[in-house]
């Protein structure tokens, strides 16, 4: 069952973050705009970069503020290999994945980040392992603690779309998809931001759907 996460003696938020994407859709270089520094390897490679898992942290202070006190937000950012893999079966992704998270995330997930690029058509075959990843790694309730990330969001503004417009004319199984997704889904537009920019940016909406689950955790077993 979800669990409701508790304040500590020192007023910080700690938010467990998972990343699951294809191979090439941008986890790794997402997860280092997240910590704001380049703790995750990502570089283009004729075959998988990614093949453990790699559980980063960062810390930012001054995040906020509860009951006159200065609130600063932990985001622990969980990489995984993607699929298909240069060297790793489905079922060896899998297992790596579901061992390290049932071992860096014991005390619960609060958001599972569905890594989908925006400049490539969606297709839903291509992209159902992912999806079905997600399901089988969180269970029932995946869709209460999953949310899309767009990767390659700048070539909306090269191709003059705006977000909505690329919503809108969105294929039906995405469409689909973020439905199911109760719609949280965010463009990550890198250009012209320092990945500390990009940090705050990034973390603030995806805390906007961690309060909307009231910061519950799902166990991850």
């Amino acid at each position: 069952m979800p669990r409701t996460p508790t304040m500590d003696d020192t007023n910080e938020i700690t938010i467990n973050l998972l990343l699951l994407g294809r191979t090439k859709s941008g986890k790794s270089s997402l997860g280092n705009s997240l910590l704001g520094s380049c703790e995750f390897e990502s570089q283009f490679f004729p075959q998988s970069v990614t093949s453990e898992c790699q559980l980063c942290t960062a810390c930012i202070p001054q995040f906020g503020r509860r009951m006159g006190k200065d609130l600063s937000l932990r985001l622990r950012v969980l990489d995984t290999p993607g699929f298909p893999h240069s060297s790793l079966s489905m079922g060896e992704v899998k297992q790596r994945v579901r061992k390290t998270l049932a071992e860096q995330f014991s005390e619960g997930l609060h958001m599972a980040l569905l890594i989908l690029r925006a400049d490539v058509p969606f297709c839903e075959e291509e992209n159902q392992y992912t999806v079905k990843l997600a399901e089988d790694l969180l269970g029932s309730k995946w869709k209460y603690f999953t949310a899309v990330i767009f990767t390659h969001g700048d070539k909306l503004q090269e191709a003059r779309i705006t977000q909505e417009e690329y919503i809108i004319s969105s294929p039906k199984s995405l469409s689909s998809l973020l439905a199911t997704l109760h719609n949280r889904y965010i463009f990550r537009e890198p250009q012209d931001k320092t990945l500390r920019q990009e940090r705050e940016i990034l973390s603030n909406q995806i805390l906007h759907y961690v309060r909307q689950n009231s910061y519950q955790r799902l166990e991850c077993t």
